[in-house]
């Protein structure tokens, strides 16, 4: 997986895939620290610039795009997994 800041695009396995803005501002956040979990919460306020009480179901369905986008024939093979009762990680 490459990230491309300037285009705000991905490239999995060789294809390029466009990503909105909340795709892509949640996926780089994730990537800036492997490994760590992030509350749904604490995503919306970094990327949406909002209070993270307000956030309601649209981390998870960002999520749930960028896997779609991201790993199309495996969504839930993907690196973005789900912790839980705690939130999202990005896994190398």
């Amino acid at each position: 997986l490459d990230i491309h800041l300037r285009e705000q695009s991905a490239t999995s396995y060789g294809k390029t895939i466009p990503l909105g803005f909340y795709e892509f501002f949640t996926l780089l956040y994730l990537v800036e620290h492997p490994g760590w979990v992030y509350s749904k919460e604490q995503i919306y306020e970094k990327v949406w610039k909002q209070p993270g009480e307000f956030c309601g179901n649209a981390v998870p369905n960002v999520i749930s795009q960028l896997r779609h986008k991201l790993w199309p024939d495996n969504p839930k093979g993907g690196y973005i997994r789900t912790v839980q009762n705690s939130g999202y990680k990005f896994e190398i």
